[in-house]
């Protein structure tokens, strides 16, 4: 990144440090107040416009401008990069006007500050993956644009509101992908299918889900599951032939095999194994766990052993028979003059 650039966020943040809350004069009328915070808006001042049209609405609560003061509230957050500000403001217009006119715009406007969450001053000047992030904010964005065109769906905002969300989809399944190679790569098998399958059922229409099916394939070879191996890669060769992991219409797995040999034989290059190869969709770690298991069951002391129950059982009834052979007198002596 440039120096410029770094000087130019260094600015920023200390100018954004150094704001104070802007002293709105009490004498100002409502039509002033108003007057002024459009001028505000006008020239870009969106501190100084949140501080008027806070002060008109606290002031005049009832007024003809409080509900347009709080519609233009949420704008300005908006503009001010403050989208949880405007997320609240959104929130609170929808509440107290449900059938406003304009209510449209706050769903709109709630839309986009989360859209726009992630999208901050550092994601201008660097090359940041977007389908790599926390897909909380724009999984939120979807949703708020998905209320807007569900309810309003002739709202003038509707069109622009649905080509994000087709963005937004596409940036999930993709997330989702990433997530998924993630799991390849720690041999988390399972894991990695159940990813690839959720794109296919979930995100169809997006690019991602030749890549989901691609997935798929890779982690049911790497668990010898070659039934689905084989369904996964039929219907990836059918619908996306062109797929980089079909190479003349065979599959190339996309992450290298793990190399699961010990040190001693990684140092030898082989010449000493101390391990056998492990089985298809076993790991180090799962033989670990089931030598631990059998390991505690050796332990476990002979008469516990259920197939040592019954004897178990027949000798504790001869023990309870010789109880009743027992006379008076060995009762009485509790079995001291046996």
């Amino acid at each position: 990144m440039q120096v410029k650039h770094l000087l130019l966020i260094a600015i920023l943040a200390l100018t954004a440090a150094c704001s104070s809350n802007e002293v709105v004069d009490e004498n100002l009328s409502e039509t002033e107040l108003y007057q002024q915070a459009q001028a505000d808006l006008d020239s870009k001042s969106y501190t100084s416009a949140i501080s008027k049209l806070k002060a008109l609405e606290s002031r005049y609560p009832f007024g003809r401008y409080a509900e347009q003061a709080q519609l233009e509230l949420i704008y300005a957050y908006y503009k001010n990069v403050e989208p949880e500000a405007a997320k609240a403001a959104a929130e609170r217009f929808i509440r107290l006007h449900p059938q406003h006119p304009s209510v449209d715009y706050a769903y709109y406007l709630k839309g986009l500050a989360s859209f726009d969450q992630d999208r901050g001053l550092l994601a201008r000047f660097l090359p940041l993956d977007m389908t790599k992030r926390d897909p909380g904010a724009a999984r939120d964005s979807f949703n708020e644009f998905a209320q807007l065109t569900s309810r309003y769906p002739n709202s003038r905002y509707a069109p622009d509101a649905k080509a994000r969300m087709i963005y937004l989809r596409n940036l999930l399944a993709a997330y989702e992908i990433h997530v998924a190679h993630y799991y390849l790569k720690r041999q988390a098998y399972v894991a990695a299918a159940n990813r690839g399958r959720y794109v296919v059922e979930n995100f169809q229409e997006t690019p991602s889900v030749g890549d989901g099916l691609a997935v798929m394939v890779e982690a049911y070879q790497r668990l010898g599951l070659n039934d689905l191996a084989a369904t996964s890669l039929e219907t990836l060769k059918l619908n996306y032939p062109d797929h980089p992991n079909l190479e003349d219409g065979q599959f190339v797995p996309r992450e290298e095999e793990a190399d699961n040999r010990s040190w001693l034989a990684k140092a030898t290059l082989g010449l000493i194994e101390s391990d056998t190869p492990l089985p298809p969709g076993q790991t180090r770690a799962s033989q670990d766990v089931i030598r631990q298991y059998e390991d505690a069951e050796e332990q476990i002391p002979d008469e516990l052993k259920p197939e040592n129950q019954d004897e178990a059982r027949e000798d504790a009834r001869e023990a309870e028979g010789n109880d009743d052979d027992r006379s008076w007198w060995s009762y009485m002596t509790f079995g001291l003059f046996d």
